[in-house]
């Protein structure tokens, strides 16, 4: 057996441990819901209809009581913190830096009533697409040692999971083509630095997550935007010239896959060459990366470019 593979023809993106989300805030730290549109509770539905096995009953704690100039003065602190943590982590990913760091403050949440009150990692109506997501997404179901991961490429998102730490025993659990997501926000509030709200055309929603730290987790990076794949074919010779050196200058690149370059949002190009390191169970694929301007230079790193 070896780890999930792509068609002939189409491109791996991004391959990274995935889970649902967990609450940030006080009173849903630690917790997940699983709603329909009027907010109730579905677990029951998906144990009965769905076949997935039965998982914890959360109850929100009590909200702390402060004076309301208590709040404003932590919230506006949190928020400062963050701006400073988010920009330290666009510079350390410029500089091709991943994985996990030290703890951060969580900053503000921008959607309280999903954030702070309560905390749905799935939210849809039966038969809606969020609802066949795979119950081993839940790491309070699935067994301690099996992993999931989310592996995008340019024409759908895939999920999936493997026992005992060994993605060579990877099973395809969920898949959908991208026609079939709307959008995809980035969520910063969260203590592990940005997770993925995935819209889908039918209205539903999932939130998803990395189980630890990300500077850059690469499944929210190729998914917060639609992928614009640049062929070396058409690009300037400049350009051309710039993505062979760099790709030539990481040693440990895997020859037998082509340098991956992207169009990001402010028009600069990303360059991700692939690694000969085998899938890891904690990360998913290694890539070196570097951003370019269009006129086949290094370019400046922008936040929204991630």
């Amino acid at each position: 057996m070896a780890p999930w593979q792509p068609t002939f023809g189409e491109t791996l993106l991004a391959r990274d441990a995935v889970e649902f989300a967990s609450g940030t805030a006080p009173a849903v730290t630690g917790m997940r819901w699983f709603r329909d549109t009027e907010r109730k509770d579905i677990q029951n539905e998906l144990t009965v209809q769905a076949g997935w096995p039965e998982g914890p009953i959360y109850t929100p704690a009590p909200p702390p009581r402060r004076s309301a100039a208590r709040r404003a003065g932590r919230f506006g602190l949190g928020a400062l913190v963050a701006v400073v943590m988010i920009a330290l982590a666009v510079l350390l990913d410029g500089l091709g830096g991943a994985g996990s760091g030290s703890s951060k403050d969580p900053g503000r949440p921008r959607d309280p009533e999903n954030e702070v009150d309560d905390f749905p990692v799935m939210w849809g109506a039966p038969g809606s697409l969020a609802r066949t997501l795979p119950w081993q997404l839940d790491p309070a179901r699935r067994p301690a040692d099996y992993r999931t991961h989310c592996v995008v490429t340019d024409r759908r998102v895939v999920v999936v999971g493997f026992p005992d730490d060994n993605p060579g025993k990877d099973e395809a659990l969920w898949e959908i083509d991208r026609q079939h997501i709307a959008r995809v926000e980035r969520m910063t509030y969260s203590e592990v630095w940005g997770e993925a709200k995935i819209r889908f055309t039918d209205g539903s929603w999932c939130r998803l997550a990395p189980p630890s730290e990300r500077y850059g987790w690469t499944v929210l990076r190729h998914l917060a935007h639609p992928t614009e794949l640049m062929p070396l074919a058409e690009m300037t010779p400049r350009q051309r010239r710039y993505v062979e050196r760099y790709a030539a200058s990481v040693t440990d690149r895997d020859p037998a896959v082509a340098p991956v370059v992207t169009r990001r949002p402010s028009g600069r190009f990303l360059i991700e060459v692939s690694k000969t390191a085998p899938v890891k169970a904690k990360y998913g694929i290694e890539k070196s990366h570097l951003h370019m301007s269009k006129r086949g230079r290094r370019g400046a790193i922008r936040q929204g470019d991630l």
